[in-house]
This record gives structure tokens, sequence and C-alpha cells, in this order.
């Protein structure tokens, strides 16, 4: 039951940042729609495929349909700013990527996937969302660019590998491994973190346009 909370928000976390990334891009209701399902059930529907679960539990799921096309709707008519149209994806993808990486590892070992496979796929379903949104609003993905972006969820899927392991795991651990994954993600944007060999000025984290008048 958990799990499936869990899934939910995080579906809903990352629709939102699909429907606020097609907004900023000028795309119209249907193209936010597309960006938010894609961003949502993305990297759900990877794992699945992975596990061998066909059809993938999203797709038939009314329940995360209907989140991800609300959300979508939802922060295409979201009244907010440039600058603070970048500042929310920023934060609701780092959101989702903590979410999914969580529920990805533990529905593996759910499944009883072995333990590198459960990293893997923990990994693939937090990252696989945000990359298909990015792709489809033309945009090169996060993960390949100069942010820290596959590292924290890498490193949550080992965290919760190994407390599953160890017969630790329980909701507050869930929550936890979450929450480091989220502010691992933007801590390291804020500090201008990356595994470029020659240090280049990466965007900074977006500050608030002075006010006038």
């Amino acid at each position: 039951m958990v799990n499936e909370v869990g899934e939910l928000v995080g579906v809903t976390v990352f629709a939102l940042s699909g429907g606020l990334v097609a907004a900023r891009r000028g795309m119209d209701l249907f193209g936010a729609v597309v960006l938010a399902l894609v961003a949502g059930l993305g990297g759900g529907v990877i794992r699945d495929v992975l596990l061998g679960a066909t059809p993938p539990g999203n797709l038939s799921n009314v329940w995360a349909l209907s989140c991800a096309t609300t959300a979508g709707v939802v922060a295409f008519y979201w009244d907010l700013g440039l600058d603070r149209f970048r500042r929310a994806v920023l934060v609701l993808d780092a959101g989702g990527l903590g979410l999914f990486t969580v529920n990805g590892a533990v529905t593996a070992l759910t499944l009883g996937a072995p333990p590198l496979a459960a990293v893997f796929l923990g990994l693939i379903t937090g990252i696989g969302g945000g990359v298909l949104r990015d792709l489809l609003s033309g945009q090169v993905p996060v993960v390949l660019q100069d942010d820290i972006y596959a590292v924290p969820s890498l490193a949550g899927s080992v965290a919760v590998v190994l407390l599953w392991q160890a017969g630790l795991w329980g909701v507050t651990a869930g929550v936890l491994v979450a929450v480091a994954v989220f502010a691992v993600r933007l801590l390291g944007r804020m500090r201008r973190w990356h595994l470029r060999r020659t240090p280049t000025d990466p965007p900074a984290w977006p500050e608030r346009p002075p006010r006038t008048g």
C-alpha cells in the first residue's frame, strides 16, 4: 500500500514538471498533457518492462493516468513567471527523482530481483521519466549535462538495497532515502557540482529577479 501511494505521488510530481516544461517551451495544452504523462509514467513503464511485468502497471492504472493528466493541466495553467518556472521544475524534478528512485528499487526487490539489478532499476526508474520529458521537449537530458543528477539516484538505490538486505527497511527508511536524494540533487544544483574534467560555468540556481516599482 505504501509503495503504491509513493508511486502515485512520484507520478504526480514528475507530471507537474512535465506540464511546466511544456508551458515554458510554448506548447499547447495537448503537448502539456503528453509531456506530463511521459514524465510521470515513463520511469515506471521502463522499470516494469525490464522486470517483465507487462503490460506496465501504470498504463492500466486509472489513478496513475488520472493523476498525471490532471497534473499536466494544472501545471500548464499555473501562472508563474519565467524564473519561477525554472525553480519549480528543478524542485519538482528533484522530488520525483527521490520518490521514483526508492519506488523503483523497492519494486524490483519485492519482485525478487537480485541486489545489483535492483540498484540499476532504481536508477532507471528515477531518471527515466525526466530523460524522456527532456528529449520530447527538445532539450539535452539533464542527466547528460553538468548537473549532479544520476549520482544521488544511484546512491539512493544502493541505500535502499543495503537497508533491505539488513532487514531495516520500512516507511521511515523510505522517506529518509527519498528526502536525501532530493536534498543532494538540489544542493548539487545550488553549488554547481558536476562530473566534468574541465569545469565550466554551468547555469547557477535561478535567482529571483529584482523587484521594480
